[in-house]
């Protein structure tokens, strides 16, 4: 064999097309417990992306066919769709989605270039603008009271459009687990008070726990496939667990279990969909375990004592302001000279 002996790295199009490959579980355990109205809002956010990319790349004169077909638009419209309640109005999706795509992404020079995670700050865009919207949680089917049928379905996410049914109440919605947690707690209530709701499963929330263990199937498969490293999952994981750990110890009446937290809300697609995001996460070694640890110390922070029941894309939004930091301090020593530190 002779030189050179670097293999030759996988395409941006063969990486992002995995991880949509990944997601596959997690929007399948979506529609089993919440209904089909997901993938509407995925394909709505899905075409605001590719239309909002083309119109970027028009705009800034780059090659239009390559930055259409390597899937990256499109991974961050699953991602923002995901972190969203499936019966949201459609504007709310292409608005957040657009957001990400012309703000996040295309105005700090598009793909390699944006400092924060686009999916991410499209999410925090909605939940700042509009929160009743962007928090309210149709119950399980299984715990649902009605039947929500597809055409009442259809209404909430096209108010005006789609013809709203006799029958089509709001009420069809309930608090999500951690927004229940941060209630009972508020009331002065320890959690084995009302631990029996049925809002809760075993671990975590009903839904949201199988929906967790197929996120975390994915991130298996995207480990196996070497698209991302351990680092970044481990260390997230960690660092929730870490203190959230600490003060179940000391006070399991009033912190919910580190398990519960890793199995509720956005935790499993946070550690390995959008945490390891390569382009606004650390790049060194070490760099990597800080920037996922401290993501996962601020998630716990600000779901028990912030003002948001799940705190997954400020946390993560927060550390990508650290990263030039971060990088600066934890680059290895060059290979011949003596490490400073």
């Amino acid at each position: 064999m002779t030189s050179p002996y670097i293999a030759g790295s996988s395409s941006v199009s063969a990486i992002m097309f995995k991880l949509l490959l990944a997601l596959v579980p997690g929007v399948a355990a979506f529609v089993w417990y919440f209904g089909p109205a997901i993938l509407i809002s995925i394909g709505i956010a899905t075409v605001v992306a590719l239309v909002c990319e083309a119109l970027m790349l028009l705009l800034r004169r780059a090659p239009l066919k390559m930055f259409m077909t390597d899937w990256s638009a499109v991974v961050t419209a699953w991602l923002l769709a995901l972190s969203l309640p499936p019966l949201v109005p459609w504007w709310l999706v292409a608005i957040g989605t657009a957001f990400a795509i012309i703000v996040a992404k295309h105005l700090y020079g598009g793909l390699g270039s944006n400092p924060f995670n686009p999916a991410m700050v499209g999410f925090a865009v909605l939940l700042i603008a509009f929160p009743l919207q962007s928090t309210r949680w149709p119950p399980p089917l299984m715990l649902s009271a009605t039947r929500v049928s597809f055409d009442i379905m259809l209404a909430y996410i096209f108010p005006g459009l789609v013809e709203a049914p006799r029958f089509l109440v709001d009420a069809e919605t309930m608090a999500t687990p951690l927004d229940t947690l941060r209630t009972q707690l508020g009331l002065e209530q320890t959690i084995a008070d009302f631990s029996y709701m049925p809002v809760f499963g075993r671990v975590g929330g009903v839904g949201f726990e199988m929906m967790a263990l197929c996120y975390l199937l994915g991130g298996l498969f995207l480990l196996q496939q070497r698209i991302i490293s351990w680092h970044m999952p481990v260390a997230f994981l960690g660092g929730l667990a870490a203190l959230g750990g600490a003060l179940w110890l000391l006070n399991p009446g009033h912190y919910a279990s580190p398990l519960f937290h890793c199995a509720a809300g956005g935790t499993l697609l946070g550690a390995f969909f959008i945490v390891t995001d390569p382009v606004s996460g650390a790049t060194t070694p070490r760099g990597k375990l800080i920037f996922a640890a401290g993501a996962g110390v601020l998630t716990y922070v600000i779901r028990v004592f912030g003002g948001y029941a799940d705190g997954v894309a400020f946390a993560v939004l927060l550390m990508n302001m650290m990263v030039p930091l971060i990088d600066a301090h934890t680059q290895p020593a060059v290979f011949g000279r003596k490490s400073r530190t």
